[in-house]
């Protein structure tokens, strides 16, 4: 059997934006002094007057993307998931989302998988940071192909919205040829009755191929990539709450005021079901290889599949 091709989620962003620049002139990118790790430096490359530089002050680019959108241009403003969801977090509430700017904020080295950089780059509280800005639309890639279709719905849609991407290549598993990606919609890829498995990120990877482990042991799992965290796919939870019985979310944040938490939270409003939440468990990272550190903390397929069997 070949080898699972592999691709970094924040070499699609810098692929894509290419692609879209060459299409849409209105397209500019900012970039914090990063431009090399979140790969903006391929849009740079080909469209140098429309990429800037803002040095390490993330704060005032957000306030520059905003003044872009507000003059008619579509910014894309980047750096590292810890520096562009905290550090720059009270200019996105109140110069991009107070006002609903069309400035799409793309953040990477996200999760415990930017590794041995530690606790300190490990942002495992993005979802949670960016879930509470009004306006926002939040949303999270699993492998290259939809990260790709990601940033151009991203392009297309009017408003702030922020995008977490990956250090670490993560499977390129979606390659089906009518393959398409809406705001706001989730997507089943594997079919089961007596546990649903809601996954997002590198995470959608693992639930499949734990979905597969369960399988061998008679346990019929579903698995849903919910790749938009806000607006939430909330009739597919629904349907999964109600045809299953059984919730598992899997995650690469914190299980407080992520995907988990969003789940569970419409559960207990409009459909109580048992819900397990996998993520990190209120706790920060260590330094460490990426691999390892996703199996320490229970990120893995295996660890999925236990907590499905006992549940």
């Amino acid at each position: 059997m070949s080898e699972v091709k592999k691709i970094a989620t924040r070499e699609s962003y810098g692929n894509a934006l290419k692609e879209l620049g060459a299409a849409h002139p209105d397209i500019i990118v900012f970039d914090a002094d990063l431009a090399g790790s979140t790969k903006t430096a391929v849009f740079g490359k080909a469209f140098p007057d429309r990429h800037f530089n803002c040095g390490i002050a993330e704060g005032n680019m957000m306030c520059v993307a905003a003044g872009a959108a507000a003059m008619g241009m579509t910014p894309f403003a980047s750096s590292f998931a810890m520096f562009a969801s905290g550090r720059a977090f009270e200019q996105i509430r109140n110069s991009i989302g107070y006002p609903r700017l069309n400035v799409k904020i793309c953040a990477s080295h996200a999760g415990i998988s930017v590794g041995e950089d530690g606790a300190s780059h490990q942002c495992c509280e993005d979802f949670a940071i960016m879930r509470a800005i009004p306006n926002m639309v939040v949303m999270c890639p699993a492998d290259d192909v939809e990260a790709r279709a990601m940033v151009k719905a991203a392009y297309e849609y009017k408003g702030p919205v922020y995008i977490r991407l990956g250090r670490s290549p993560v499977p390129v598993f979606d390659h089906r040829p009518d393959y398409s990606f809406t705001i706001g919609k989730g997507e089943v890829l594997a079919e089961g009755g007596d546990v649903a498995i809601i996954a997002t990120g590198l995470m959608v990877y693992e639930a499949v191929e734990a979905a597969k482990l369960l399988r061998e042991e008679g346990v019929s799992a579903r698995v849903v990539n919910m790749a938009t965290i806000k607006p939430l796919d909330e009739e597919l939870v629904l349907k999964a709450a109600a045809e299953c019985g059984r919730i598992i979310t899997c995650e690469e944040h914190s299980v407080i005021g992520g995907l988990g938490e969003a789940v569970c939270a419409l559960l207990a409003e409009k459909l109580p079901t048992p819900v397990k939440r996998i993520g990190l468990n209120d706790e920060f990272g260590v330094s460490g290889p990426a691999g390892d550190l996703l199996k320490k903390y229970g990120l893995c397929r295996e660890h999925i599949a236990e907590v499905a069997k006992a549940f």
